[in-house]
């Protein structure tokens, strides 16, 4: 089973208190889920239409997992904290083998 990734990039945070209080608890249920932070932050460069905007990668053992990361009550106890404190778009992509 190929590994997935979970690519959450930030377009603007609008609420930064919000923002604390998601990270804080969303790490925690990510990790929960089996998701390991592997990159966060920003771009240290972006090319053709790239935008500098946060960027947050993790990394988890199947697509599955990672949506189950998502659709557990855990993370989503985080998504309502933050809101709409943030514009973002997250993707969910599966590894090559």
């Amino acid at each position: 089973m190929a590994k997935a990734y979970w690519v959450a990039t930030y377009r603007a945070i609008k609420n930064p208190d919000a923002m604390a209080a998601y990270v804080n608890v969303s790490r925690q249920a990510i990790e929960a889920a089996g998701g390991r932070v592997i990159a966060r932050g920003m771009p240290a460069a972006v090319f053709e239409l790239g935008q500098m905007e946060r960027v947050v990668l993790i990394e988890f053992d199947s697509v599955e997992s990672a949506k189950a990361a998502y659709a557990s009550p855990a993370y989503q106890k985080a998504h309502d904290l933050l809101g709409d404190g943030a514009d973002r778009d997250i993707r969910i992509v599966e590894a090559v083998d």
